[in-house]
């Protein structure tokens, strides 16, 4: 990657971590192919949960060699998180330049219109040519993926975003407990909660029927133990999964995300939760779409972080995973 001063900023906050992650390494995919800067404000609110943006109030990617002068005042970058000023101030600011059309050729606002695609492509022409010839670039939206770039740039994105000490050790010892017992071990993610009425609850799925798709799963392996590391955000009982081997995740959403991700194969409904668990996990995974899907090892694949689910619930508006 090649040394350049052109920065891409991140505007809007887009749901929750899993949706925040999506974003961010995506842009980061592009930062690795252009030789750019990512400054992620929106992301202060789970900064602290990773090594690299927990050290770093600006939330760079490529990580920073050196601590701006607000990580070096004791304190300081606590406040500025917990206020989210800086992601006041930047979206603000986004909004006063392309009103205004400030710096309109140095400046550009990569923006997400109501009416375009699904999915608006990094990997586009057009728009590296854009952010190529700007200095800045304010990108406000949800739906921008970069598949390719983030398979090809997957390790360092990985290596970048690695969690605290302490989330890992947890999802670690929570996956290898059940080793112990088992051959393969399957993340299943039971996302209940606020998907009753996203999506007019299209991937609201019963207890009952999750529990088929696990015997289900556990047929095709007949000759080896299979456990279940079951991660909801609901209270749920083993004994709704009877003749099964279930514990639940560790507990919190991004303990849960990184056990996970360390293991052998993972199905849950579209989600960008399981998503990066299976891409930083590098572990195959199988979307539910339908309450009559059928799980194939076949479709199982290790996430690009291309898909888009939809439009995002606020965070405030969420609930567990």
């Amino acid at each position: 990657m090649t040394e350049n001063k052109k920065k891409i900023v991140l505007v809007n906050r887009c749901g929750r971590m899993g949706n925040r992650l999506v974003l961010f390494a995506n842009f980061a995919a592009l930062a690795e192919e252009l030789g750019c800067t990512i400054v992620n404000c929106p992301f202060h609110s789970y900064a602290q949960l990773f090594v690299n943006t927990g050290r770093d109030i600006y939330c760079r990617y490529p990580a920073s060699g050196r601590k701006s002068i607000w990580d070096r005042i004791p304190g300081a970058s606590g406040i500025i998180r917990g206020t989210r000023i800086f992601f006041h101030g930047t979206r603000a600011l986004s909004s006063l330049i392309e009103r205004l059309d400030i710096g309109k050729n140095s400046i550009f606002t990569l923006r997400e219109e109501k009416g375009l695609p699904v999915i608006i492509s990094l990997e586009s022409p057009e728009i590296i040519d854009a952010i190529n010839r700007a200095d800045i670039v304010f990108a406000n939206g949800w739906k921008f993926r970069a598949p390719n770039l983030v398979k090809k740039h997957a390790e360092r994105i990985r290596t970048y975003f690695r969690p605290i000490p302490e989330i890992e050790k947890v999802a670690r010892d929570a996956v290898e407990d059940l080793r112990k017992d088992a051959d393969i071990v399957v993340a299943v993610h039971m996302r209940r909660g606020d998907y009753r009425r996203w999506q007019q609850g299209k991937y609201f799925f019963s207890k009952s029927r999750y529990a088929q798709w696990m015997q289900q799963m556990e047929g095709l392996f007949p000759q080896q133990r299979v456990a279940f590391l079951l991660c909801s955000d609901e209270a749920f009982s083993k004994d709704d999964f009877p003749g099964l081997s279930v514990s639940a995740g560790p507990g919190t959403p991004t303990e849960d995300m990184h056990a996970m991700a360390e293991c052998d194969w993972i199905f849950g409904p579209l989600s960008t939760f399981s998503q990066w668990a299976s891409f930083y996990g590098a572990t195959a995974l199988f979307h539910l779409r339908d309450k009559d899907d059928q799980l194939d090892l076949q479709k199982f694949q290790v996430s690009n972080l291309h898909e888009v689910p939809g439009t995002p619930l606020p965070e405030d508006a969420c609930s567990g995973l």
